[in-house]
């Protein structure tokens, strides 16, 4: 994948919190919670750590990790000041974020999923979508374009991308014969 342009750009579509986790649940009687992790950075949940805790209809507010610790498929939190079940109940749902300035650049041509969501695509010579969302099918990523009409799963893979610049907001496309016509469905 090639990129023409630095990331330091600033793109405005761009988020300013990147969600780095996501509270499950309450865990026993001390005011632990159960958090789904959704950052490859193993420090972000760490003690110390201050995150950002973001529930429906409310304000963000900063936390901080007073402990943490394996658990299942995620990790154990307790937060400074939340002490007891009820008051851990109280934030069943809500995400944790980062300032997007603090999420470090990544590996040489490696993106973030908030990088490619918003990008324009093309390919053979015409404007295909925007990248609305990405998904994991099993044998790799799929880009989903859309471009308000319809919709095209594009697998993200070497062979198909001709170019990523994420700080301009466009992914060029080099798509095998047949692929718009047969893929793309009615949104």
């Amino acid at each position: 994948m090639s990129s023409r342009s630095s990331r330091t750009e600033q793109r405005l579509d761009l988020p300013q919190t990147i969600t780095v986790g996501r509270v499950l649940r309450p865990h026993g009687l001390r005011g632990e919670v159960a958090v789904e992790v959704l950052s490859d950075v193993p420090e972000r949940l760490a003690a110390g750590s201050e995150l950002l805790l973001n529930r429906a209809n409310e304000p963000a507010v900063t936390v901080t990790v007073v402990a943490s610790r394996p658990h299942r498929a995620g990790v154990l939190v307790r937060f400074d000041g939340i002490e007891d079940r009820d008051r851990a109940a109280a934030l069943r749902g809500a995400w944790l974020e980062v300032e997007r300035s603090r999420v470090p650049a990544p590996p040489a041509g490696t993106y973030y999923q908030y990088e490619l969501v918003g990008c324009r695509c093309s390919g053979a010579g015409q404007e295909l979508g925007r990248v609305v969302d990405l998904v994991e099918d099993g044998g790799g990523w799929l880009l989903i374009v859309s471009d308000g009409q319809r919709q095209l799963p594009v697998p993200f893979v070497q062979r198909f991308l001709r170019a990523v610049d994420v700080a301009a907001g466009t992914i060029e496309l080099e798509l095998p014969p047949g692929l718009l016509e047969t893929c793309a469905s009615r949104s």
